[in-house]
């Protein structure tokens, strides 16, 4: 409320427009709740709970059994235990929030509640035998875990969907319920690597429900319990199952997206479009940084698919890493007119400060135009803590010049300006993950590219360590997971790419030069010799034809050419 009313006061003396800038990351209390210890527990809490109603309901599911014991509950009980520390130790990275947390701990849940419910239907309808197990969604968390947080959860999943289950559902059939459950879930994990389109997780569950058929047949012919009369449904329910299953969650995907802060690899290829009203402002109103900001994503995406990182989230990210340039485009020197520098009005200080102001501009347009998280930390993070040094290099050349005016009295000491590094560095934070770090690399490497006259091998390898050099000297890269050895890759993808895009081409003549040429009489002593013509000693002659561009020998020419056979005078 105070800030409320002094923003108010200056807005009325004239000292503020009366907006306000949008910030990243403003509610403090999502943030808190998403790390805290205490909502973690109680996440862990609820799950318990949760699992000890399940195993109720699967007991009170199939007719005939007993509610669980306590031995069960203690069972169940040790497993989660077991879990909770797999969690702990080898998977803290990858699941780093309370939100990711009741992501996976709810996704099983939700698993074994559909199963469940689908046990209740089975034994319904007269079920008996393998059928109940097999008709039970056992690729749905797997699946799900897979997509949204990657394999290595999605293994996870597929471990403890078996593990716990086998204590949920004991009434059943323990043997098959493991095989079954470990099986489905280890092979759509398998099925799922690199999903970048919906229509895969259909084909994902269309190939998981074949297996479970096949599956289904053999369990069925080995137990003895095969006849034609219920062969339809011992195929068809697995195989309906399975293709459900991928249908389901690809429709429930942007939701659990939405829900837990998650981003697929299909969500970044959708986000990936340049028709983004942002991308195409970008293309009209600054079309140099739009240039400027495609090459990045391209060296960017290749450093990052060499490392194993997300490859699709930083192309997306290095596309709107500079979007905060369209507040003052001609500021900057990609968009600047070559006649018109408008800096040269103003103060190193003053230029810095615009310059700088790109990171909280563009921070304000992302999140006014609700882009991802991941973009908008990118965006903060691309210049980390760097020097501005062309204008603090200026400002001390103007300190200096401001001295030198006074020890000659032509100026007063309260002129001499006040030059700090501070005010020329970037706001930060640094870049805090791997991909962060690779944008960062990629934007100073691009830049600096560009003054390279002759981009040799050599050079572009010297312009690229150095770089990265000065950005660990500067400890920009301390806060990231890259590796000394993630980073040698880096290093070779940059020299790659850009040598590649940087390639020199051969110099061709000129149409109006080829004609000029085959225009000019034989007998004109001046008239120069083309290529064909100097290697036979001979005048240019109006029969050369105009194909010869580039020194190529006539087709006519190549047969009756004989190899010089006497020896150059160099080597008398």
């Amino acid at each position: 409320m105070f800030e409320s009313l002094r923003r108010a006061r200056l807005q009325r003396e004239g000292l503020s427009c009366g907006k306000v800038r949008r910030k990243h990351q403003d509610d403090d209390l999502v943030d808190e709740l998403r790390t805290h210890p205490a909502a973690t527990i109680l996440v862990y809490v609820l799950f318990f709970g949760g699992l000890g109603l399940l195993m109720k309901a699967a007991a009170a599911a199939v007719p005939g059994t007993v509610q669980p014991q306590l031995t069960s509950y203690l069972a169940a009980a040790a497993i989660g235990a077991a879990m909770v520390i797999h969690l702990t130790v080898a998977l803290r990275q990858d699941v780093s929030d309370n939100a990711e947390l009741v992501l996976v701990l709810g996704t099983l849940l939700i698993q074994f509640a559909a199963s469940v419910a689908m046990l209740d239907f089975g034994y319904g309808k007269g079920w008996t035998s393998a059928l109940p197990v097999l008709a039970l969604p056992h690729a749905l968390g797997p699946m799900i875990l897979s997509v949204a947080l990657g394999r290595k959860i999605g293994l996870f999943g597929a471990i403890y969907s078996s593990l716990l289950g086998a204590i949920v559902f004991i009434p059943v059939n323990l043997i098959t319920y493991l095989a079954c459950s470990a099986l489905i879930g280890f092979l759509v994990v398998l099925f799922t690597n690199r999903v970048r389109r919906r229509n895969k997780l259909f084909m994902a569950g269309i190939y998981i429900g074949l297996l479970a058929a096949g599956f289904s047949l053999i369990q069925h012919h080995a137990s003895g319990t095969l006849d034609p009369q219920n062969l339809g449904r011992v195929l068809g329910v697995p195989l309906t199952i399975g293709i459900l299953t991928g249908l389901v969650v690809g429709g429930t995907l942007p939701m659990i997206e939405s829900l837990f802060g998650v981003t697929t690899e299909m969500s970044w290829l959708e986000q990936a479009d340049l028709n983004h009203p942002l991308m195409k402002r970008l293309s009209i109103e600054a079309p140099g940084t739009y240039h400027h900001s495609l090459i990045v994503a391209n060296i960017a995406e290749a450093a990052a698919e060499a490392i194993g990182a997300n490859a699709v989230m930083t192309r997306v990210c290095a596309y709107f890493h500079d979007i905060g340039k369209l507040t003052k485009p001609e500021y900057f020197i990609e968009n600047m007119d070559p006649a018109l520098n408008p800096h040269e009005d103003l103060t190193a200080r003053m230029s810095a400060l615009i310059l700088i102001a790109h990171v909280k501009d563009g921070v304000d347009l992302a999140i006014k135009h609700k882009l991802n998280s991941h973009i908008i930390d990118v965006i903060e993070q691309h210049h980390g803590t760097t020097l501005a040094w062309y204008f603090y290099k200026r400002a001390l050349d103007q300190k200096a010049e401001m001295i030198r005016l006074v020890e000659q009295g032509k100026s007063k000491e309260d002129d001499i300006p006040q030059v700090t590094e501070d005010v020329f560095r970037y706001p930060g934070p640094r870049p805090q993950f791997k991909e962060s770090a690779i944008i960062s690399l990629a934007d100073a490497i691009e830049s600096a590219s560009r003054s390279l006259e002759k981009p040799t091998p050599s050079r572009v390898e010297a312009l690229v360590d150095e770089i990265v050099q000065s950005r660990m000297a500067d400890s920009q890269l301390d806060e990231c997971d890259l590796t000394i050895a993630e980073l040698a890759r880096v290093k070779a993808s940059f020299v790659k790419t850009l040598l590649s895009m940087m390639h020199s081409r051969v110099k061709y003549q000129k149409a109006n030069e080829a004609t000029h040429t085959s225009l000019i009489s034989p007998r004109d002593p001046s008239a120069p010799a083309t290529p064909a013509a100097l290697a036979e000693g001979r005048p240019a002659s109006a029969s050369e034809p105009a194909y010869l561009i580039g020194g190529e020998t006539p087709p006519s020419e190549r047969k009756r050419r004989s190899p010089r056979k006497t020896p150059p005078a160099s080597a008398a």
